[in-house]
């Protein structure tokens, strides 16, 4: 079996000390190569209200100290399974949305190993729909979030957090027939932004019928639309109520708890899921790391499932 190098033994170095790095992992240059790699993209120049979230990665890594190597919802040890590396963060100019769009799209498409990105705002998800796609054809898409984020313009602007998913359908980077967000809820513009989504190619569960409908339910609705497509799955932390995740952009009230949005993940062992992403966790807003823990345990879920993957 080959030797996998793994996070900082916490017998040894307390959790408080040791690297920065995602769950204390090593880093990418450290092994070389990696099957899973966690990768930050501190950009947060696409928000329409607070801004912030460019300090989600360090503070997602902050709360990662916690993480433990065996996961027993998923009944994997991701870390001994495949080799996880952190690769650092994605540097992108914070004054200019379109260079970095394209600078996060090279430098992702130029890891080889699965990518679980942490955000940065939701203007990421398109670079990095664009790198998969590159190397899987068009995917399959799970997004969970308050938000459709399928709007057309800002202030005249094509590229925000509030149109990644429209640029990605008009780009060709979606399988069509398999796109779902889940936990949307809170006030729209208009009932003409559900029917323009709708036209796009998206299902939506709310966060209602998430509630009503009960874990297991949503889950088999996910991957009966999902199939056997190669999946990505973003994650914009607001889909948790403001109860479970204060510490973002555009918070709205009636959200998933914490325990829903992680059981619904561990749902899709066995999706061929070939990246990730974890967005918006804004820590200015944040209380007790109430909502860095948080997207740091989601962050866990979607490494060990694509650790199950890659396995």
């Amino acid at each position: 079996m080959t030797q996998r190098r793994g996070p900082v033994d916490s017998a040894k170095v307390p959790r408080f000390a040791g690297p920065a790095t995602f769950a204390r992992l090593p880093r990418l240059d450290e092994v070389g190569a990696a099957d899973v790699a966690v990768v930050g993209v501190p950009f947060d120049s696409g928000v329409s209200y607070r801004p912030g979230a460019r300090f989600g990665p360090a503070a997602v890594r902050e709360a990662s100290r916690l993480l433990r190597p065996y996961h027993p919802g998923l009944d994997i040890s991701p870390f001994e399974s495949v080799q996880v590396a952190d690769a650092g963060d994605i540097a992108c100019n914070p004054f200019h949305i379109e260079e970095a769009v394209e600078t996060i799209e090279a430098a992702a498409g130029g890891i080889d190993a699965r990518l679980v990105t942490i955000g940065g705002d939701h203007t990421i998800a398109l670079p990095l729909l664009r790198a998969v796609s590159r190397r899987h054809g068009p995917v399959a898409l799970l997004h969970f979030d308050a938000h459709l984020d399928t709007w057309d313009t800002y202030f005249g602007a094509a590229y925000t957090h509030g149109t990644p998913f429209r640029r990605a359908v008009e780009e060709g980077l979606l399988d069509t027939e398999a796109l779902s967000h889940v936990g949307i809820r809170g006030p729209l513009y208009g009932k003409r932004d559900l029917e323009e989504d709708r036209r796009l190619g998206f299902g939506v569960l709310t966060s209602r019928d998430v509630m009503r409908m009960g874990v297991d339910e949503v889950v088999d609705a996910l991957r009966q639309r999902i199939g056997d497509r190669p999946l990505y799955v973003s994650v914009d932390i607001d889909v948790l109520d403001p109860a479970h995740a204060p510490g973002t952009g555009t918070p709205e009230a009636g959200g998933l708890t914490s325990r829903e949005l992680l059981e619904i993940l561990r749902g899709l062992a066995g999706c061929r899921i070939v990246g990730a992403d974890v967005v918006e966790v804004a820590p200015a807003y944040d209380h007790a790391e109430i909502t860095s823990i948080a997207a740091s345990h989601v962050a866990y879920d979607l490494v060990s499932l694509l650790a199950l993957e890659a396995r």
